[in-house]
């Protein structure tokens, strides 16, 4: 064998091996690249459902809270229908609407007679102040 094929030879051989090389180092980038990838969608798809989850949780305390603030608005509102019912009955007390209430039931009034009289009472009274 001449001396140039054998320099030949080992050129060839040179090249081939570093070609190998080469392709052996992209391959290992390109699957360090693709474990990235996954471990970095992995994480994404984890927080994500950490997010949703802390999100459904939020949800679910603010409707128990606009359950109770409604609850409380209605207590409040009945609270205040009650006031107002026992501010028109002293209303009715201080015009003598309400005096058979306050006193035995003795006389020989009837029921139907006691209420005439009370609307009887309250027209005059609307009559002489037109505000009310």
């Amino acid at each position: 064998m001449s001396t140039g094929l054998i320099v030949v030879i080992v050129v060839v051989a040179i090249i081939v091996v570093v070609a190998l090389l080469f392709a052996v180092g992209r391959g290992r980038r390109a699957a360090a690249e693709r474990r990235r990838q996954h471990v970095l969608e992995q994480r994404r798809a984890q927080a994500a459902t950490e997010h949703r989850e802390a999100a459904e949780t939020r949800t679910g305390r603010a409707e128990e809270a606009e359950h109770r603030a409604r609850l409380a608005t209605a207590r409040a509102e009945r609270e205040r229908a009650e006031a107002r019912l026992h501010e028109e009955s002293a209303r009715a007390h201080e015009l003598g609407l309400a005096d058979d209430d306050l006193m035995p039931e003795d006389s020989g009034e009837t029921a139907r007679e006691q209420v005439e009289d009370r609307e009887e009472v309250a027209a005059d009274t609307r009559r002489q102040d037109p505000d009310r």
